[in-house]
């Protein structure tokens, strides 16, 4: 019998292969980062060919390490950076530009056009989302209007669309070979192009937004076997899992009751909240997403509160800045300051997403004085998470009605023990990080191995979740209230920033 599961992580930032066994421990892993491309301010790219031979390579690196053959694996997940906008020929398997992030903001014009009849909100009832630079449905536009030709072949389904697990699946099982063209739906719905009641795509979007059908790839569930890997180490394992990295991390974190959330500290942050069966449509500023759908089960819903820089933020001090030369050193400098010295920094470097969903917004460091050092910025860095963390739960506790008592949290911050006290601080509510903080890709290894039979059931991996480290809130009321206070001043500051 098999005994391990395998899971690709394709990130913002890198791609990771790791393979877990049956008790959910990581018995090899490699990693590779890819580039990060800045063409003009506000337009941020990735090359799809650098980041499928990164998944080639880093399969291969893991299954060495592990000594480990494709034959030893029951399945493999998918997990994926979300909304990010790959087109490519289907007969070369050539990308027909770069592939535009979820960062990526260019697309601002397209989004005052379609606010001016009906508003921001006016596809927010069948997607859930409201119009804004994040999702993928105007990135693809965008594609179609601006790389020449590509619009009639689009038409004709020889130039098709994916988000990042799509495009790597359809490598994985054949390419130009009879490559599975699928996504799952809750990829599906971060494109702003599926109707959450239905899972399916929706024609009066698809008109709406000027995509023709014949580009999109099939929608199916988060966890069922898609078919066979045909390139790369892995050859002959099958597909059997993939989920939007957000969706993934809720799963690997075993959120599956109504109520239950979850905080995800990468590049962005991302808080989930799992609503059950029903989709409640929110009036705070959250998103309404698919939380995930294993099999032919019913799909399961969440609220969702995105925030588009928290770890950016500290590699854009380290990189353009050049405060600190590793990304963990941010704490070691934030350490040397008793507080942040009265600075607060608003990252809206691509504009604010929840609750606010103002895409004109812009970054703001507020407060500064001759008094401020280097450390002070570092801890106003850090300390900007955990505050725009606050706001989203603000906005999830009152439009789901529950109050939150445990924040469950992962991802790469999490390890900044600074950053998880003052989370603490701010939420006044107890913060939790598992004792496996990988969580995105076990969350794909948990719907692959579910699918075939190597876990049994979502009660399984209940049972498998254990606690690691906790952090109590220590900081007094009125201090809490004065900084939550001066923080949504700031905010205030950096609103319509671009005309």
């Amino acid at each position: 019998m098999t005994k391990y599961i395998g899971a690709i992580d394709q990130g913002t930032t890198s791609t990771r292969f790791s393979v877990f066994d049956g008790a959910s421990r990581i018995v090899a892993t490699a990693q590779k980062e890819h580039q990060q491309i800045y063409p003009q301010p506000g337009w941020v790219e990735h090359d799809p060919e650098e980041i499928w031979r990164a998944t080639h390579d880093v399969i291969a690196q893991a299954l060495e390490r592990g000594n480990l053959r494709a034959a030893d694996l029951a399945a493999i997940g998918i997990t994926n950076q979300r909304e990010t906008t790959v087109l490519w020929n289907r007969k070369t398997g050539k990308p027909v530009a770069h592939a535009l992030v979820w960062q990526d903001t260019r697309v601002d014009d397209y989004v005052t056009e379609l606010s001016r009849d009906g508003g921001p909100d006016r596809f927010r009832r069948k997607t859930g989302l409201p119009l804004s630079t994040y999702f993928s449905s105007l990135k693809i536009r965008w594609l179609l209007d601006h790389v020449p030709g590509i619009r009639q072949q689009a038409e004709a389904g020889e130039v098709i669309f994916g988000t990042i697990d799509s495009f790597l699946t359809w490598h994985l099982t054949g390419g130009t070979d009879g490559g599975l063209h699928i996504t799952d739906v809750t990829n599906a719905s971060r494109t702003q192009l599926m109707d959450l009641d239905t899972l399916s795509w929706d024609k009066e979007l698809l008109d709406a937004f000027a995509i023709p059908a014949a580009m999109l790839p099939t929608i199916r569930s988060s966890g069922e076997v898609y078919g066979t890997v045909k390139n790369s180490a892995a050859k002959g394992a099958v597909i059997a899992g993939i989920l939007g990295d957000q969706q993934a991390a809720l799963v690997g974190q075993t959120c599956f009751k109504s109520g239950e959330a979850k905080n995800t500290y990468g590049t962005g942050c991302f808080l989930l909240m799992n609503t059950g069966e029903r989709a409640v449509r929110s009036t705070c500023g959250l998103l309404t997403t698919v939380a995930y759908k294993l099999g032919e089960h019913p799909a399961r819903y969440a609220l969702e509160g995105s925030i588009a820089i928290t770890g950016a933020l500290v590699q854009w001090i380290r990189d353009n800045l050049g405060l600190i030369k590793t990304s963990p050193e941010i704490e070691t400098l934030a350490r040397t300051v008793e507080d942040n010295g009265g600075v607060y920094f608003v990252p809206a470097f691509s504009g604010l997403y929840a609750p606010y969903w103002k895409h004109n917004a812009r970054g703001v460091i507020a407060g500064l004085t001759r008094y401020v050092n280097k450390g002070h910025l570092a801890r106003a860095a850090l300390e900007a998470t955990a505050f725009q963390t606050r706001e989203v739960v603000e906005a999830m506790e009152q439009d789901s009605g529950i109050a939150l008592d445990v924040l469950r949290v992962d991802g790469g911050m999490v390890d900044n023990a600074l950053l998880m006290q003052f989370q603490a601080d701010i939420l006044n509510r107890l913060v939790v990080k598992p004792l496996n903080k990988e969580t995105t890709s076990l969350g794909a290894a948990y719907a692959a191995g579910v699918a075939v039979g190597f876990y049994d059931n979502t009660d399984d991996l209940r049972a498998r979740w254990t606690a690691g480290q906790s952090w109590n809130p220590t900081l007094e009321e009125p201090k809490r209230a004065e900084m939550y206070r001066t923080w949504k001043k700031a905010v205030t500051r950096s609103f319509d920033w671009t005309e």
